[in-house]
């Protein structure tokens, strides 16, 4: 009886453990035709017309490239929380509805939608995308790009949007977009005839530096040929590797192209003395000289300037003292800026009823502590410099090590010629030239010859024109008749 009730009981735990089961199955199925391997969804090539319905929970990583998909339907990878990598290259996509990505994956970091057929970037696309990084949509028919199509990307650090149709870009939106880690934005082969000069030099300089804009329609200007100038001498990477493809147009007419970098001839005339770059902040040794530039979208339209400073202070050109100057094209100069000119400083600009602003966040750091005791040090080893120098001079007059006995002079030659020619006769003569000093007394019986020796030099004679011999001659002939003599 007993174990019918328990046989019995069994039945329900048997019913739900099929039903736990199968609503694994489900939520783990991979769609027909696809791979799946761990955490991976491979789909490509595989003539879809549309995004799978069922998709396995723990994809991380989707591919579906070289389809036929041809838009991104409302809640399509809804449930997918660990997604982080979607390929959809190589479609024909074009358009993205809103909510596409709503109810996915806060973890996407990288979309690919190159080679599709947008045309239109809007700000509902990429709502959903807080945490997107890099964002690929070179290769479509984008024609225009909204000003808030990528504001909410916040996250993004690269952007390609090169090989479209773009006559214009919102380089404005960037700035106020909050894109703190924005470094690559590629807009190259576009077609964009005009840059906004003031508004990508207000870009930070990260961005400035991963900035491409070659193989562009841009016409001919000394504006535009100034600032490619100064991203070549700071060594942009996206002019220096892309020099022969910086074409412009001569008056705006198609096949009239200069590759302005190989051929700057065309420029001389421009003044290439680049427009002022300013930095939203700025750091200076105290003592340091430090030029604020007034750039914003009123400079060079015959605007006029004046700054405020952190102490509330008006300034003017020419400045107020001497440590303030400014000049009339806005630039502020701060001969000797102490730690207490820390602060922000605001440049505006008016002309023609219209105001414009720029601030900048100066901090003046404090001197070094050796900057201090450097003019101490430079005296301090001249002096030591001059006491040694007088010491040495003192030893070397006064404290001579030793004093010897002057050196014996020797006899004249002269004399020794004469002396031993009255005694030897003209052989004789030829001799005495080897005895550079004979002794005082060369007779006696008792004549010591003194041990101390010194070394003789002998000069050849030339043999003279009355025919007698040399001394060379002569000491071949009779080497034996030769008396060399020593003197002490």
């Amino acid at each position: 009886m007993l174990a019918a009730v328990l046989q019995g009981a069994q039945w329900p735990v048997v019913v739900l453990m099929v039903c736990v089961r199968l609503s694994a199955v489900r939520g783990a199925a991979c769609p027909r035709r696809c791979l799946c391997t761990a955490d991976i969804l491979s789909c490509p090539a595989l003539d879809l017309d549309r995004v799978p319905a069922a998709l396995p929970a723990s994809t991380a990583t989707m591919d579906l490239s070289h389809n036929r998909i041809q838009q991104l339907e409302p809640g399509g990878f809804q449930g997918l929380l660990q997604l982080e990598v979607l390929r959809l290259a190589h479609n024909q996509l074009s358009a993205i509805q809103p909510g596409a990505f709503r109810n996915s994956s806060g973890r996407l970091r990288h979309l690919d939608l190159s080679s599709n057929q947008l045309l239109v970037l809007k700000q509902s696309d990429f709502q959903e995308l807080a945490a997107l990084e890099e964002l690929l949509l070179f290769n479509n028919r984008i024609k225009h790009v909204e000003s808030t199509a990528l504001s909410g990307l916040t996250s993004l650090r690269k952007a390609y949007l090169s090989h479209n149709r773009l006559t214009d870009f919102p380089f404005f939106s960037i700035q106020t977009g909050g894109h703190q880690q924005l470094t690559l934005l590629d807009l190259s082969s576009n077609r964009l005839p005009k840059l906004p000069l003031m508004d990508i030099s207000g870009l930070p300089l990260a961005l400035q530096g991963g900035l491409y804009l070659h193989n562009n329609s841009l016409v001919c200007d000394c504006a535009m040929f100034s600032l490619f100038r100064l991203w070549e001498q700071k060594g942009f990477a996206s002019v220096r590797f892309f020099r022969q493809e910086h074409v412009c147009l001569v008056a705006g007419v198609q096949r009239s192209g200069i590759r302005f970098f190989l051929h700057r001839r065309y420029f001389e005339r421009c003044n290439v003395t680049a427009a002022p770059q300013q930095e939203a902040s700025v750091s200076v040794r105290a003592g340091a000289p430090l030029l604020l530039h007034c750039v914003t979208s009123l400079s060079g339209r015959g605007a006029a300037f004046f700054w405020l400073t952190p102490q509330l202070e008006y300034v003017a050109p020419p400045g107020n003292n001497g440590s303030i100057r400014m000049f009339a094209n806005g630039s502020l100069a701060m001969a000797e800026p102490q730690e207490q000119d820390s602060g922000i400083y605001v440049c505006v600009a008016q002309a023609r009823r219209l105001n414009d602003s720029r601030e900048v966040n100066v901090t003046v750091l404090p001197r070094p502590a050796s900057d201090a005791a450097e003019p101490f040090n430079t005296g301090f080893t001249t002096l030591l410099g001059c006491v040694v120098s007088l010491l040495l001079v003192l030893v070397y007059l006064y404290l001579t090590p030793c004093r010897c006995p002057p050196w014996p002079r020797p006899r004249p030659l002269a004399a020794t010629a004469q002396s031993q020619g009255k005694e030897g006769g003209a052989g004789s003569a030829q001799s005495s030239i080897l005895m550079p000093t004979p002794p005082a007394s060369t007779e006696g019986p008792g004549r010591k010859v003194s041990s101390n020796k010194h070394v003789v030099f002998l000069e050849p004679i030339r043999e003279q024109q009355n025919g007698q011999l040399g001394a060379e001659s002569f000491l071949q002939l009779n080497p034996a008749n030769l008396n060399l003599q020593v003197f002490s």
